[in-house]
């Protein structure tokens, strides 16, 4: 029975969510899962994040069970202020940093305060699908700029894209692209962040996987180069545990206390206790040594992927990632991404089809491969099923 309730109109204008699809599939145990974004669960520290949590509870329990202010826990976010200048040379403060319920809540709340319906917003074409949701439901008009070869927008229609559309924002990943897995090289990095700052267009760094690269050697944000109209997203989902919820903002004074409006509006603050036992895991564990552990089984895992797609799936080719946790391939001429898809759960394996990841259509000839979740025989098993799944739709 059609029930009379009336939606707002910015929900028309939401594209049809592929996440759900994902975490379904990913939660299976008959199917390999080729198709999410889940870090291995393998490499959660749960002794850990245990004794962390054990040692807030006992010291600070009704501090941290308390509600406490929207900008975050101030000693987390001295730490990633301080991590910023060690790491990367970047002067970050932690005044400009407001911790939130992972990085993806930065998404929703930089276009609510940036986006007027039809205003435009340009990102990578192909980009992340979560971004694309997230930005839709604010009405603006989205402009894909197409990825280069060797990584990053090409920069001919991305400075045309400034000139021309004048967009609040350009939203994009540098390091270790989802979906393709490829970075921007640094002279990219050092066009794109001039341009921003000569059009006056904020560039948003989502940096999720910068910690992730497979070398260990840090790469210079774009932010370096767009000084003020810089803005960059972090999160310790990838690193540490995604059910924590923990991830970050650093921008200028002035886009901060504007956010902290719609922060304040949307949950009042972000999880105190997550963050307190971050913090105190972040000061009593190594954590770079914890990251060596997870770059070098993401490393591994890549690898031989890209090996079984070259040995099993010759038509495919494919982005060869430096880093991260995801791939991409291209599809033979004929072959629908979302026939792969379906043929694919018949055989028993998931991948994702390239059209979510294209705001303005589409992506049918090609598909995003995770490689971070499954293990070495679960990979040689699935490309196996892989294989065969896409044999049954070459004629």
């Amino acid at each position: 029975m059609h029930m009379p309730y009336q939606f707002a109109h910015r929900m028309e204008a939401a594209p049809e969510s592929f996440l759900d699809t994902l975490f379904a599939v990913s939660s299976d145990p008959s199917i390999i899962s080729f198709a999410g974004g889940l870090p291995s669960a393998a490499l959660i520290d749960v002794k850990g994040i245990a004794e962390a949590a054990a040692g807030v509870m006992a010291e600070d329990g009704k501090a941290a069970l308390q509600y406490a202010t929207c900008d975050g826990h101030l000693p987390l976010r001295e730490w990633i202020a301080d991590r910023y200048r060690r790491r990367l040379g970047l002067p970050a403060r932690a005044e400009e940093i407001r911790i939130v319920n992972g990085s993806q809540q930065c998404l929703d709340l930089v276009a609510k305060i940036f986006c007027n319906p039809s205003d435009a917003v340009g990102m990578e074409r192909p980009g992340y699908l979560g971004a694309v949701e997230a930005f839709s439901l604010y009405e603006p008009a989205i402009y894909g700029v197409p990825l280069a070869p060797e990584g990053g927008p090409e920069m001919e229609a991305f400075s045309r894209l400034l000139t021309e559309k004048s967009p609040v924002f350009f939203y994009g990943i540098p390091n270790f692209q989802n979906p393709s897995g490829t970075a921007y090289p640094e002279a990219v990095r050092k066009e794109a962040g001039t341009l921003c700052r000569e059009a006056k267009v904020p560039f948003y760094e989502d940096d999720a996987f910068g910690e992730l690269a497979f070398d260990g050697r840090a790469r210079p944000p774009v932010k370096r180069w767009a000084g003020e109209f810089g803005i960059m997203s972090g999160s310790f989902s990838k690193t540490i545990a995604p059910g924590m919820r923990c991830g970050w903002l650093w921008a200028p004074e002035e886009i901060i206390t504007t956010f902290d409006v719609a922060k304040q509006a949307a949950d009042l603050h972000s999880n105190h206790l997550s963050q307190m036992i971050l913090h105190r895991y972040l000061t009593t564990h190594d954590y770079d040594a914890h990251l060596t552990v997870v770059r070098s089984a993401y490393a591994k895992n890549c690898r031989l992927m890209s090996d079984l797609l070259d040995e099993r799936l010759p038509a495919c080719t494919h982005t060869r990632p430096g880093g991260g946790m995801f791939m991409t391939a291209a599809l033979p001429e004929g072959v629908s991404s979302m026939d792969l898809f379906r043929a694919g759960l018949s055989q028993g394996v998931a991948v994702m089809p390239g059209r979510p990841f294209f705001a303005d259509g589409g992506g049918d000839d090609c598909f995003r491969l995770n490689f971070s979740t499954a293990g070495e025989e679960e990979i040689k098993e699935g490309m196996a099923r892989l294989a065969r799944a896409l044999a049954s739709l070459v004629r």
